[in-house]
């Protein structure tokens, strides 16, 4: 008969004493009950709504943590943010930045259409005729050409070589690509790859045709500040009322800047020594002293041969305006061409002719008549880039015919003696069979163990 005894539980704070009956003949069942009784004692003594010591809600190291509650409206603003970044994502991908152009310029079209019917666009499609195409193909000419000299200038500066007849090539080429693709800068894109195949520095090929641009956006800006403040233009009196304003802006930005690196440390960072090269280049391909002369009468010959195409495009739209009222009007058109959102060259600038010519009283039907023509006579300008194309594509298909045509008896013979050379020997390949008594008949005798 086992031994039992009374044994008394350590209580907890604020708890009264309880004996346990303890067996002292079994230690481990005696230790086991001893705590299952603890235990549930513990569970009925605790609050129901306190949870217990080191359980899987509460971790131990959390013991003692104090943990704040979200403030009101957290959790919406965070939900909010998180929209928002999801849209700046999507409007930011790659497929809207590649089409949000094309779209955004056949919307101004359609647009236009609406508002003005496609009679318009027709009637000015009517009135061109032969001698307005001419005009605009030798037109085209004049500005291609010197096109290639200032590309060809640039990349003089940038130590890269340039010959004027492949440049004329292949800025006709670029020409008829932007006037046929959607976006209108692909050809200068491609001009600028293939250029930096043959040159062998596509870093250097890339930055001569965004110099050559940019030199006749300078030109643009230049000749279009002094051409609209001083004639008279639908945008004069609010250009005019701006101007000392941006003027005023420009001058407190630069201040800021050269104070800024004034009080930056003379230590080099990579930002500013690649901000430094290309300052560098800028200054070697536009404004050294042998490339600024050529840049500079380029540019203007340039920008005044697509002033006068407009004019062409007035005349043969039956325009009644004089010379100095669409002078302005042809300097918005040409920065509206400018902007990439358009299809091929068409979208902005129909856009705001027709909105130039209806605030200088000549009427948006007419603005947007003179755009289609002048679009129709640039993309006439731009149709010997076609043969460049196929006379470039038919070229290569020469070059490549022969090479292909006729195989080369070499590398035949060359395999023909390596196979022979380190061919296996016959006994050899009849050792390598994997079943036995594999061996070829000779002279007519069966297989035998003994033949093997």
């Amino acid at each position: 008969m086992s031994v039992e005894t009374m044994r008394t539980v350590a209580p907890r704070p604020s708890t009264r004493t309880r004996r346990v009956r303890v067996d002292r003949s079994t230690p481990v069942a005696l230790a086991l009950r001893t705590e299952t009784a603890v235990e549930a004692v513990e569970a009925v003594r605790r609050p129901k709504h306190t949870p217990p010591l080191h359980s899987s809600a509460v971790s131990g190291d959390r013991i003692g943590v104090i943990v704040s509650a979200p403030r009101p409206g957290t959790d919406r603003a965070s939900g909010a943010r998180r929209v928002l970044r999801a849209i700046l994502t999507r409007v930011n991908s790659r497929a809207v930045r590649t089409h949000f152009g094309t779209v955004a310029g056949v919307t101004i079209l359609g647009v236009l259409l609406w508002r003005l019917g496609t009679g318009v666009f027709l009637d000015g499609l009517r009135r061109i005729d032969a001698p307005t195409l001419l005009i605009g193909l030798a037109i085209g000419v004049v500005t291609t050409v010197f096109s290639a000299w200032r590309w060809a200038l640039v990349a003089r500066g940038l130590r890269i070589k340039l010959p004027l007849g492949p440049a004329v090539a292949d800025y006709y080429r670029a020409l008829f690509l932007n006037a046929a693709l959607p976006g209108g800068i692909l050809g200068d894109v491609h001009r600028a790859v293939r250029h930096g195949q043959s040159a062998g520095d596509m870093g250097r090929a890339v930055r001569a045709v965004v110099l050559e641009r940019v030199a006749g956006q300078i030109a643009l800006a230049v000749v279009g500040v002094t051409v609209l403040l001083g004639l008279d233009s639908p945008v004069m009196a609010d250009a005019r009322s701006i101007a000392p304003l941006v003027l005023l802006a420009a001058v407190g930005a630069l201040a800021v800047v050269a104070a800024v690196r004034m009080n930056r440390p003379a230590t080099a960072t990579r930002r500013g020594r690649a901000l430094r090269t290309t300052l560098d280049e800028v200054r070697a391909g536009l404004f050294s002293r042998a490339n600024w002369p050529g840049v500079t009468v380029s540019s203007l010959v340039i920008l005044a041969g697509h002033l006068a195409m407009f004019v062409v495009a007035a005349r043969a739209a039956g325009s009644v305006a004089t010379v100095a009222q669409l002078l302005p009007i042809a300097v918005l058109a040409l920065v509206a061409m400018g902007l990439p959102l358009n299809v091929g060259g068409w979208g902005p600038r129909e856009g705001v002719t027709a909105w130039a010519f209806g605030a200088a009283g000549l009427g948006a039907s007419s603005g947007l008549a003179v755009s289609v023509v002048y679009g129709v006579l640039s993309f006439v300008a731009a149709l010997p880039g076609l043969l460049v194309l196929v006379a470039r594509w038919y070229t290569g298909l020469r070059t490549a015919g022969p090479g292909t045509a006729v195989p080369d008896p070499e590398p035949a013979q060359a395999s023909a003696v390596t196979m022979e050379k380190y061919a296996p020997k016959e006994s050899a390949r009849l050792a390598s069979s994997a079943f036995p008594f594999s061996a070829e008949p000779r002279d007519g005798r069966p297989m035998t163990p003994d033949s093997v």
